[in-house]
């Protein structure tokens, strides 16, 4: 059978009667059939707990599973259940979660005549068949000072991104007390709960200074993935704890017109008139029209792995199309085959045409890399990372953005206004060109005229950037060779 993780939270209200003297303590119990799955952690002060605890559950699609969730105010002194406040209860079936959208379920908790308590959220995802597990250890210096009359009582908290693009608690470290270079206690921790097996999906790290009334105080967060924290302790895993976050939002099936991808036999979707676009003209440079293509957010067929970059044409020993036409017959094969799978990475892809560029720095090639995304990006920190890396290579990175999203971290990526930087290093160059899509659709239909103009626009700079690393590198171009001859002619040069 399947596994799936079920993830618990609250939303909770008109819980006075039962909390007019002292704050809530929550906890939640999980029944199926007749048995119990336990409970999870007692979270204090809070009408709104996420709960660190999960619930892995075998799922039998022909079967209907009942669960039972029930809400409990703890009275830490009596471990006699009896002896808890009743808050509410949720009945479903794992089918109802899995089945929802997203496979999140939101229902109101009930169990008490004539009073509305609240809402649980339930979310579920399949696990990988990673057993590994991580142990790990992390501190701090110079956190930022929360009280007014101490320092900061720093504590962590962990999230993994989820397929629909949110994040889910997967730990919470102890509270160490007044300090801003707190030094955590180490701890292990399985590693499909960090990341379900998928090495480069997100890992989000938040710091809050603990206060006694629930309301922690909001430090900053950073975020990572597992490869980078595998290193163990190096300058790769050195973060600067920041005040920026962001959602994720992952692609709909591509059947479904309202998909970015849909595939309509009519007209060619964003994605794929963006490629023409571009291609059909920088393809004019390159000598045997042979180009990898990468896709990147997809499980791969036939075992479901996540990749984030994948060739299009299924071939990992050799991801070369012919020509922008070939690459528009894999791009529209591999929507038949893999499904698409947040969250989206794109330092892979970045680090992966590097690995290219960084082999033939003598000037004789230059890459550039073509991002045709809808704007979400789940590893931001790493992939200005890999920009910066890349500064210093031969290549140039063109991003197109499809869709009606906001393109903030694109235009950040851009780094027009504010020159790119990670871990504390400027990019040694502008790399990056981005342009919306949407901003090149004619309105009178006229998709030759706009997509001349988008093409125009996102190869603009590449001269000027090509030029510059040259300049850098001290290449200088090799000189001009002497002009065609025919046969039985003899050329004449005039001074």
């Amino acid at each position: 059978p399947l596994s799936f993780l079920i993830s618990p939270s609250l939303s909770l209200y008109s819980l006075l009667p039962l909390s007019l003297f002292s704050s809530p303590c929550l906890s939640l119990f999980l029944v199926s059939g007749a048995n119990s799955f336990g409970r999870t952690e007692v979270i204090d002060n809070t009408l709104n707990p996420d709960f660190v605890r999960k619930y892995i559950l075998d799922y039998f699609f022909e079967e209907k599973q009942n669960l039972r969730f029930d809400l409990y105010d703890v009275d830490s002194k009596s471990p006699d259940l009896s002896k808890h406040d009743f808050l509410g209860q949720v009945f479903c079936t794992l089918g109802e979660i899995v089945g929802s959208p997203a496979s999140r379920l939101e229902k109101p908790l009930g169990g008490i005549a004539g009073k509305k308590c609240g809402t649980i959220i339930l979310s579920a995802e399949e696990l990988g068949n990673c057993r590994d597990s991580a142990t790990m250890q992390f501190c701090a210096n110079k956190l930022d000072k929360k009280d007014f009359f101490g320092k900061s009582d720093p504590f962590m908290v962990f999230y993994r991104s989820n397929e629909d693009g949110t994040f889910t608690i997967c730990h919470k470290t102890e509270v160490v007390k007044n300090t801003l270079n707190p030094v955590w206690q180490s701890f292990t921790i399985p590693v499909r709960a960090l990341c379900n097996g998928d090495f480069d999906r997100t890992i989000k790290i938040e710091v809050y200074d603990w206060d006694r009334d629930g309301s922690h105080d909001f430090i900053g967060e950073f975020t990572t993935s597992y490869r980078e924290l595998a290193r163990g302790q190096s300058q790769f895993n050195v973060y600067e704890v920041t005040l920026l976050s962001f959602s994720v939002e992952s692609e709909c099936n591509p059947s479904q017109s309202t998909s970015l991808h849909y595939m309509n036999p009519y007209q060619m979707n964003a994605y794929a008139m963006a490629l023409k676009a571009v291609g059909e003209i920088i393809q004019d440079y390159d000598s045997d029209k042979m180009f990898p293509a990468l896709g990147f957010g997809a499980k791969l067929p036939p075992d479901g792995r996540v990749s984030h970059e994948f060739p299009l044409n299924g071939n990992i020993e050799n991801p070369y199309c012919n020509g922008i036409d070939g690459i528009l017959e894999a791009y529209h094969e591999s929507l038949k085959t893999v499904q698409l799978y947040g969250p989206t990475n794109f330092a892979p892809v970045v680090n992966h045409v590097a690995s290219y560029a960084a082999a033939v720095q003598d000037g004789s090639q230059y890459f550039v890399l073509l991002i045709i995304t809808d704007g979400v990006i789940s590893d931001m920190a790493q992939t200005k990372e890999a920009i910066v890396n890349g500064a210093k290579l031969p290549m140039s990175i063109i991003i197109v953005g499809v869709g009606q999203a906001e393109f903030d971290a694109m235009v950040e990526l851009d780094g027009d206004d504010i020159r790119i930087s990670s871990r504390g290093k400027l990019a040694e160059r502008d790399i990056v060109q981005f342009v919306p899509f949407r901003d090149y659709m004619d309105r009178t239909g006229n998709h030759v005229l706009s997509m001349a103009r988008l093409a125009k626009d996102v190869l603009a700079e590449i001269p000027d950037q090509l030029i510059s690393y040259m300049k850098s590198r001290g290449v200088k171009p090799n000189p001009t060779p002497p002009p065609y001859t025919p046969p039985g002619h003899t050329h004449h040069t005039q001074i």
